[in-house]
């Protein structure tokens, strides 16, 4: 899977950026036909951080986005909630065969 990460209004450290790259490599164990995963990191004025995490599969796009006051856990939050989109994406597959 090809990961990019983004960093909007700040620079993201290699540290941040790796622990995102590692936390979406955890989608691969729900599904291995992810083509492509884009993570962007937002820092706004009020001092809130939000990540975004989208992922394509085939003929389909999943977004999850989470705000909270640290990176790490708006990052673990959105990573829970495209796994929840990830499962339930596999399990209308495997109906439709």
């Amino acid at each position: 899977m090809k990961t990019t990460v983004t960093s909007r209004h700040f620079r993201a450290s290699d540290k941040l950026k790796t622990y995102a790259e590692k936390e979406v490599n955890r989608l691969d164990r729900y599904f291995d036909s992810i083509m492509e995963c884009e993570v962007i990191l937002e820092y706004d004025v009020h001092q809130n951080k939000t990540v975004e995490v989208a992922i394509h599969v085939p003929g389909e796009r999943m977004v999850a986005a989470e705000t909270t006051e640290d990176f790490m856990k708006s990052m673990d939050v959105a990573v829970q909630k495209l796994e929840k989109q990830v499962v339930r994406y596999k399990d209308k597959l495997k109906k439709k065969h």
